[in-house]
């Protein structure tokens, strides 16, 4: 632990990637698992996709609105918070997220790049007139310019990455000399290569997952005993001591 504090502690640009696994500690269902209350109602795989907002409209936007609800009955842990504080004191550059629902920006962070998007925009998806997303929840889903569908601001199957986004994190992991993965399973591409990236430019590369992973031959420190939260809650412990004996 103290190895991993003085390596936070020492870099330059420390870049965090976060995914289920930081928003799971917060009590919201991974949409993607059969055991959360979305399979009882909904099928994501059928819903979750550009073909069913324009096929199958009344379907998508029940289940969104269902998904909007999950989220607003959630709120940031901990963890988020700390990574919040740290930015603000400089010990960490910014976060990479494959998560949607916002949890970092609610917490207090500002250099985020949302790979997937976020539910905290909505907007038409013919005109992309933009919406709130409490506009959405109250029964608005058909836009007042030009009757489009009103959809939630994240990357539905079928659809691209932002591209502003993904080139910004890309920048943000070649420059990285210390790269923090929280809760990822680093399976799901191309988001998976932004590890790899700050490695290749020597960067050292800490994993906190509960599972294995693909690129665990790769880091420098796996953390699998500890949830995120409990792991970032000890280091900063830590950080705040180192800073005492400095005083």
């Amino acid at each position: 632990m103290k190895e991993i504090v003085h390596l936070i502690m020492s870099s330059k640009h420390a870049v965090v990637f976060t995914g289920a696994g930081m928003s799971t500690e917060s009590g919201l269902p991974d949409f993607r698992s059969a055991k959360d209350g979305l399979w009882k109602k909904f099928n994501p795989n059928e819903l979750a996709n550009v073909h069913a907002l324009e096929h199958n409209r009344e379907e998508f936007i029940n289940f969104y609105r269902y998904r909007l609800q999950a989220i607003q009955s959630y709120e940031p842990h901990e963890g988020h918070r700390i990574l919040a504080d740290w930015e603000k004191q400089g010990l960490i550059k910014s976060i990479i997220t494959q998560n949607v629902d916002g949890f970092h920006h609610d917490a207090g962070s500002k250099h985020i790049m949302e790979l997937h998007g976020t539910f905290r925009t909505f907007h038409c998806h013919s005109c992309e007139k933009a919406f709130q997303p409490q506009q959405f929840f109250d029964g608005i889903d058909q836009c007042d310019t030009c009757g489009g569908t009103i959809r939630p601001g994240i990357v539905l199957f079928g659809e691209a990455l932002p591209q502003d986004v993904f080139m910004k994190a890309e920048t943000e992991a070649m420059q990285a000399d210390l790269f923090i993965v929280f809760g990822s399973s680093l399976t799901v591409s191309p988001a998976n290569m932004f590890p790899i990236l700050a490695k290749e430019n020597d960067a050292k590369l800490i994993i906190v997952n509960r599972d294995a992973t693909p690129l665990d031959d790769m880091a420098d420190y796996i953390i699998r005993d500890l949830s995120i939260k409990q792991t970032l809650q000890e280091w900063d412990e830590l950080i705040k001591g180192s800073a005492l004996e400095d005083i």
